[in-house]
């Protein structure tokens, strides 16, 4: 499936946030290699796509037949170059994602198959997407740095999310980094820039995309059939992107609402169906929350009044340990029942136990670790 990446023909932005931070890094920013260090959920991967076209955007005028130097102006959406990132094959542009996320939005590498066997009988076992920047990949990008470009412009490389390059992946990409081909440029986007080798970091100009207002959000949001998108934004830290994904999952404010009640009554399905990265974001954050009110702060991810009353916060620090180390394997082929019934029970206990009356030094259960997989 594709999504909106680039900006369309009418001249919209994919995201209409995105406007400012663009207009501002077309002025301000001349290197040639760009470290983007967005937040998850606010359109990293939009704004570099789009900050690409508009310097590849042909819409300036001729001087004696030939282009005129690139300006600090957002892509037209109705020259050839602009035609070409809709169509998603410009020559002098280079997307490089895991190939979990190039399936996810529809942008492929010349080399990807639909489907790939693994060995085994018949051939009947799919081989999981990476999510991984793998090293033959990042070679392959860097030979094709080396060609010249296209349409006599430039050309322009792009890496998202830079974090999953793996070591040898990153010092693949490290000399062509610093001394690119003449007339290319490079934009590594990051959620969490101290992730990435040293030598990376210290090569690239820095860039932060800043998150959305609550406005512009929610605005976006109602235009998108969100429902009370207020609630999701606080549930989500602000990030309108990960609303839409929870929306699309069937989550809404009301069950958002409902779900700390649910876990402290041990009703398990109140997440049936969830995928397993959200139901662990959405028990660590009813943790969060409960941990925070059993010390007297205010809860961040709902209201007061939607979270329970009387938790053990040594059940509660117990049960938020074994959501981590969850969530550490949250690409594990996981039986996704059995797991969210295992993780509400421990989070339930918090509460259950909190109500009985404490023996004289007793010490808290520790929770076991989760180990549920799929037969």
């Amino acid at each position: 499936m594709k999504d909106a990446l680039s900006i369309d023909a009418e001249g919209r932005l994919p995201l209409p946030w995105l406007a400012e931070p663009l207009l501002q890094a077309l002025h301000q920013q001349r290197g040639h290699a760009l470290l983007l260090h967005a937040a998850p959920g606010i359109g990293a991967l939009a704004f570099a796509v789009s900050l690409a076209q508009s310097w590849l955007c042909e819409a300036q005028a001729l001087v004696r037949g030939e282009p005129a130097a690139p300006v600090a102006q957002l892509a037209c959406g109705r020259c050839a170059s602009c035609k070409l990132f809709h169509s998603r094959l410009h020559p002098d542009f280079f997307l490089l994602l895991p190939e979990a996320l190039r399936q996810e939005h529809g942008w492929p590498l010349p080399g990807d198959k639909a489907d790939s066997a693994e060995g085994g009988s018949g051939g009947s076992s799919k081989r999981k997407p990476s999510r991984q920047v793998r090293i033959d990949e990042v070679r392959a990008m860097v030979d094709w740095s080396t060609l010249s470009n296209s349409r006599g412009r430039a050309k322009v490389l792009v890496i998202h999310p830079a974090e999953t390059m793996n070591l040898q992946s990153a010092n693949a990409l490290l000399k062509t980094l610093e001394e690119p081909p003449a007339g290319t440029r490079l934009l590594l986007s990051a959620a969490d820039p101290s992730a990435l080798l040293p030598t990376l970091r210290s090569r690239c100009q820095h860039l932060r995309l800043p998150v959305p207002t609550a406005q512009q959000a929610q605005v976006w949001l109602q235009s998108q059939g969100v429902a009370a998108p207020a609630a999701m934004l606080a549930a989500c830290s602000g990030r309108p992107l990960d609303v839409l994904n929870w929306a699309a999952a069937g989550l809404d404010a009301k069950s958002w609402a409902a779900l700390p009640q649910a876990v402290a009554g041990g009703q398990a399905q109140a997440l049936a169906g969830w995928p397993v990265p959200l139901m662990l974001d959405a028990l660590q954050k009813v943790c969060h929350d409960a941990l925070a009110m059993s010390q007297g702060a205010a809860p961040r991810f709902f209201a007061a009044a939607q979270m329970p009353e009387g938790a053990d916060p040594r059940r509660l620090s117990a049960w938020s340990e074994t959501l981590a180390r969850t969530a550490r394997n949250a690409g594990h082929p996981w039986n996704e029942g059995l797991l969210c019934e295992a993780l509400v029970s421990a989070g339930a206990s918090a509460w259950a136990d909190a109500a009985r009356p404490a023996q004289a030094g007793a010490r808290p259960a520790v929770l076991p670790a989760v180990a549920i997989t799929r037969r």
